[in-house]
C-alpha cells in the first residue's frame, strides 16, 4: 500500500467510466473505491482496465498508466470507436421475445465478441412469457447448433431460478452483459446484484452525474451466494453496434458456420454474394447454413457502419 503521502503508485481496476472521470478500486482491497482522473486529455480507459494510480487525499486518484489488456471489446463507426470493457472473460448477450430482439443487432454483437476472442453466451430473458418464448425458440435452436450456450431465464418473475441457472457460468469470471434496450438486462443485473441500484447511485453521485445513471458502464462484484469470485460489467442498452474496426476478413471469420467452408470458393476474393462457385452461398441455398444469419451477414457487408 502506498505511504500516507501517496508518493507511490498502486494497482487499481476501473470500475466505472463516465467521460473523463473514472471510478477505481484497489486490486488488493487496500483502499475504498474512489474517483480518478487522467493526466492531460487522455480518456482511452474503460471498465475492467488495470491501471497504476497515484492516490490523492482520502477519496481521489490520478491514473498514471495502463497495464496491457488481456481482452478488449469495442464498437465503432466510420468516425469513432468506443471501448466497452477490457479484461473480461466472457460476455452474455441478453435477448427476449417481448419486445422481439433484433437479430441483426445480435449478429453484429456476436461478430465483435468472437473477433475479440471473448467467450459468449445468449441469455434469453422473459421465458415466463410463453407466447414470446415460443416465438424465438427456433432462433435459439439455431444458435445452440452453432455452439453458443443459451440460458433461458425469467429474471423478473423467477429470480432464484435465474441465479441458479447462471451460477456456474458466472463463477470465477468477469462477465460483460450487453443487449439492446427493453430486453430486461437491468432487471437481470438487479437479480444478480440486489443493491446494484444503490451502488450505481453512489458511483453517479461521486462522479457528479446523477442524471446519467443509465449511460455509463460499471462493474459489480456478485455476492458469494449468487456466484463465487464473480464480477459483471453492466453496459447501457444498445440500438446499434458498428463494426468498422474489423476488416471484412475478420467479420467473415467470426461467422462460425462459415469456418469449414472458407477457402473452398472458386475465387480467392469471393465476397460470398453472387459469385459463381461460392461454397458459402451454395451451402446456404442447400439449407446447410442458416438463411437468416447468411442474409444478415450480407446486409452488414453492404451497409456502411
Amino acid at each position: 500500500m502506498p505511504s500516507s503521502a501517496a508518493a507511490a503508485t498502486d494497482l487499481a481496476r476501473v470500475a466505472a467510466s463516465f467521460g473523463r472521470q473514472f471510478y477505481v478500486r484497489s486490486c488488493s482491497g487496500a483502499w475504498p473505491e474512489r474517483v480518478a482522473v487522467t493526466r492531460g486529455k487522455r480518456t482511452d480507459f474503460c471498465v475492467g482496465d488495470e491501471v497504476e494510480v497515484r492516490l490523492i487525499g482520502p477519496d481521489q486518484a490520478v491514473i498514471e498508466s495502463l497495464r496491457p489488456r488481456r481482452t478488449a471489446l469495442l464498437r465503432s463507426d466510420r468516425w469513432r470507436s468506443k471501448l466497452l470493457a477490457a479484461n473480461v472473460d466472457q460476455a452474455g448477450i441478453v435477448i427476449a421475445g417481448d419486445p422481439p430482439f433484433s437479430e441483426a443487432l445480435l449478429v453484429r454483437m456476436l461478430i465483435a465478441i468472437d473477433s475479440a476472442g471473448i467467450g459468449v453466451a445468449l441469455i434469453a430473458n422473459k421465458s415466463d412469457l410463453e407466447d414470446a418464448a415460443r416465438s424465438i425458440a427456433p432462433r435459439l435452436a439455431a444458435y445452440r447448433a452453432l455452439g453458443y450456450p443459451v440460458f433461458e431465464i425469467a429474471a423478473g418473475t423467477r429470480p432464484a431460478e435465474a441465479r441458479a441457472r447462471l451460477r456456474d457460468w458466472l463463477a470465477g469470471r468477469t462477465t460483460l452483459l450487453v443487449g439492446q434496450s427493453g430486453m430486461g438486462k437491468s432487471t437481470l443485473v438487479n437479480t444478480l446484484v440486489p443493491d446494484a441500484d444503490l451502488r450505481t447511485q453512489a458511483i453517479s453521485a461521486a462522479l457528479s452525474s446523477g442524471r446519467h445513471t443509465t449511460t455509463f458502464s460499471r462493474m459489480f462484484d456478485l455476492p458469494a451466494e449468487v456466484a463465487r469470485d464473480a464480477r459483471i460489467v453492466d453496459t447501457p442498452g444498445f440500438q446499434s453496434f458498428g463494426l468498422a474496426h474489423l476488416s471484412a476478413s475478420q467479420r467473415m471469420h467470426a461467422m462460425r458456420e462459415f469456418a469449414p467452408l472458407l477457402g473452398r470458393c472458386r475465387f480467392n476474393d469471393c465476397r460470398h454474394r453472387d459469385e459463381p462457385g461460392c461454397a458459402i452461398r451454395e451451402a446456404a441455398a442447400r439449407g446447410e447454413i442458416d438463411a437468416t444469419r447468411y442474409r444478415l451477414y450480407l446486409r452488414i457487408e453492404e451497409e456502411p457502419d
